[in-house]
């Protein structure tokens, strides 16, 4: 079997490409930096030749002021399915966030692109399983939420159930390895936190002294859990203290 991973330099397709290949699967790296661009569409078909089953965990933005960001990811995953098609991939594994089917996010540019790309994927000719999941615990300091400033760290109050990258991994990995059938799997962690208490406990493990402080998010639904997993979610461990222990500490 060879599996292509779309997005392969990044949190979950690093992963991803290392769980696979720790299996002996044959991987396939999909990347700007292999060559590959999804929204123009260049070395795509190449990368996808021979291919058996194809992982998209990529997050194509625009390159220029000349494409906005909803253009981007549905033109990506456009080309995505067509050469799929074209390649004759047997299963297309896309992943997505919790969620962004809420009608709270029509205006939310990103979460709105995301939910147009489940739609392609869904609508495509080819056999797809949509793995939705909920934030990860690495969304701790993630630039879109999260604030580095000299004397303090600004966070968005957002109240999340999140997961972690690694768990995310094995679900793509695993769906990738059974049998294709159009279905969605949506996964999240086991506990709720605010997002500013999590970022403050990442911080204090690593040594960051700075204090957090929470500012309000620019959708008030996010701070009253539109984002938590529903209750048919798969949850999926470790817990927070589990995952924080697993970083490096200051010692």
């Amino acid at each position: 079997m060879k599996i292509a991973v779309l997005g392969a330099t990044g949190t979950a397709g690093t992963r991803t490409v290392n769980l696979l290949a720790k299996k002996g699967i044959s991987v396939v790296e999909v990347s700007r930096s292999a060559g590959v661009d999804l929204i123009s569409g260049k070395g795509l078909s190449d990368a996808l030749r021979g291919v058996d089953v194809v992982i998209d965990a990529s997050n194509t933005f625009p390159q220029d002021a000349m494409m906005g960001l909803h253009e981007a990811l549905t033109t990506a995953t456009q080309n995505v399915v067509k050469n799929c098609v074209t390649q004759r991939v047997g299963h297309l594994v896309f992943l997505s966030i919790a969620g962004v089917e809420d009608p709270v996010f029509d205006d939310f540019p990103y979460y709105a692109a995301k939910r147009a790309q489940e739609e392609i994927v869904a609508a495509g000719p080819i056999q797809s399983t949509i793995v939705k999941s909920t934030q990860w615990y690495e969304f701790a300091t993630n630039p879109s939420a999260v604030s580095f400033l000299d004397s303090e760290v600004l966070v968005q109050d957002w109240l999340i159930q999140p997961i972690a990258a690694d768990a995310v991994a094995k679900v793509l990995v695993d769906t990738a390895l059974n049998a294709p059938g159009s279905v969605v799997k949506t996964i999240t962690g086991p506990e709720r936190i605010r997002l500013p208490e999590l970022t403050s406990r990442v911080l204090a493990r690593s040594g960051d002294s700075r204090p957090v402080r929470s500012a309000s998010p620019s959708l008030n639904a996010l701070s009253e859990g539109v984002l938590l997993a529903p209750t048919e979610a798969t949850i999926l461990g470790p817990d927070i203290n589990t995952w924080l222990a697993s970083l490096p500490s200051a010692g």
